[in-house]
């Protein structure tokens, strides 16, 4: 199997097929799109978990400084960070382990890094799509020119015979 993208001929597509097509690849376009945005939001959030890595310091356990720890979107409580040396990460699918803070920076740099080349590659199978869509759009613009041309013509010959 070939790993080059299949050429479909849209001429020899009927309208009803185009609009099918259409409709399929605008799915895809909205899937790979909301795809995108999911990506860009999980490195927002490693972004802010490493800012936060940032502030943790030694100096903030000595001033035992409260946080605001979540428990759900909208529910946080009190705390106290007893050992500001170890953090928790998450490593996906509802797995945590202890870490340093350094080691939970390389972390979130390889996790961050693996996004972002994700990213690239929905960005551009985005534009590939978007394409498609347009090149769709023309020729179902190009059948509704024929059609229009055909009845016109049809309108033109019955109006000669009749005369």
């Amino acid at each position: 199997m070939s790993d080059q993208p299949r050429q479909i001929d849209l001429d020899s597509m009927s309208l009803e097929q185009l609009n099918q097509f259409k409709q399929s690849e605008e799915s895809r376009l909205n899937a790979i799109t909301q795809h995108y945005a999911t990506l860009r939001a999980s490195s927002s959030r490693f972004a802010s978990a490493k800012k936060a890595l940032t502030e943790l310091t030694p100096a903030s356990a000595v001033d035992q400084k409260q946080i605001m720890i979540p428990l759900t979107e909208s529910l946080y409580v009190p705390a106290t960070i007893e050992d500001p040396s170890k953090v928790m990460v998450e490593l996906g699918t509802g797995f945590y382990s202890e870490k340093n803070v350094k080691q939970a920076q390389e972390l979130l740099d390889r996790k961050t890094k693996l996004v972002d080349v994700n990213s690239e590659n929905v960005m551009e199978a985005i534009t590939v799509t978007r394409k498609n869509v347009e090149s769709i759009h023309t020729a179902m613009n190009g059948k509704m020119l024929e059609i229009r041309a055909r009845q016109e013509g049809m309108k033109i010959r019955q109006q000669e015979g009749g005369n």
